[in-house]
């Protein structure tokens, strides 16, 4: 017999070891961001920005019948009321802008929401002889005037607030509740509403110029 003849295999002698599974790819971390290249899902319509949005006009009828209901129980509800809903306009665009919730819908529904709860409080408070109507007049082209044009120009750029409107909402919001409580506030409520007309006559002339000056 040859010695170089293969000798039989011993089943139980350890043999070459057998390939393992392939190493799997550690997963990506969920909290990583989208691929290069890759578009930034868009806001679904509805998210918390949008319904605060939509909570503001709901409260606005809501609003006007106690503000018309008159006594001072029907004055301190319309007052909440009036805060509440106001409150709701700093609150949603907040949002919007830190959680990325800005929408088409937010964009149009946001100023009519504003314009509404403003311009119902103004007419209702002409009506019942505690406002001159040129006053309300005045505030409502103006606001009117703008929310048409930010409409027009919102297709091409967003204009963003400046610090002057967000003191023309807040004279505006000063101005309206002291006429809403039933409180002898003297020459209070006159002065700050005249601060408020002034200023927003001012920053409807610097959103008019920021728009031209931003038109494509």
């Amino acid at each position: 017999m040859s010695g170089s003849q293969d000798l039989p295999h011993d089943p139980a002698a350890p043999g070459p070891a057998a390939p393992g599974p392939p190493v799997s790819a550690r997963p990506a971390s969920a909290h990583a961001g989208p691929a290069p290249g890759q578009a930034t899902p868009r806001p679904g319509l509805v998210n918390v920005a949008n319904e605060l949005t939509v909570l503001r006009l709901v409260m606005v009828p809501f609003f006007v019948f106690f503000l018309a209901m008159g006594g001072t129980a029907g004055r301190v509800v319309a007052f909440v009321l009036f805060i509440a809903a106001s409150a709701t306009d700093l609150l949603d665009g907040r949002l919007a802008r830190q959680r990325g919730l800005i929408t088409d819908f937010g964009k149009i529904a946001d100023p009519v929401a504003d314009k509404a709860l403003t311009g119902s409080a103004l007419i209702t408070l002409s009506a019942l002889g505690e406002l001159s109507w040129w006053v309300t007049g005045v505030i409502l082209v103006r606001e009117l005037g703008i929310t048409a044009l930010r409409i027009i120009v919102i297709r091409h750029n967003v204009i963003a607030a400046s610090r002057g409107g967000k003191l023309k909402t807040f004279l505006q919001i000063i101005a309206i509740s002291l006429y809403i409580l039933p409180v002898p506030f003297g020459l209070a409520r006159p002065l700050v509403m005249a601060a408020a007309v002034v200023v927003t006559l001012v920053t409807g002339a610097d959103y008019v110029a920021s728009a031209w000056r931003n038109k494509p």
